[in-house]
């Protein structure tokens, strides 16, 4: 599976992006259920944020949702996190 995160907006505009393809990695079914748990609860268009907050678009294997600051689902949160670490 790959999962990639695309972070817009904040205070500076600074645009960032992050890639992690699960294959072959050990915790891979760990990833998988999150990645698929951020996607049930995004939206299919950028909703409204708030002034410099963070806009995101989460792709998993082609498919992609938006969701922003400061409205984000637990796993929202944790998938972007990790994805923005672990992938830059």
């Amino acid at each position: 599976m790959r999962i990639q995160v695309s972070r817009t907006g904040g205070f500076a505009g600074i645009a960032r992006n992050g890639e992690v393809d699960t294959s072959g990695r050990a915790d891979a079914a760990e990833w998988e259920a999150l990645a698929e748990s951020a996607l049930a609860a995004g939206q299919g268009s950028p909703p409204r944020g708030v002034p410099d907050g963070f806009q995101y678009r989460i792709t998993v294997d082609g498919r992609s949702v938006h969701c922003a600051d400061p409205r984000l689902t637990d796993a929202q949160r944790a998938l972007i996190s990790r994805v923005l670490k672990e992938g830059a």
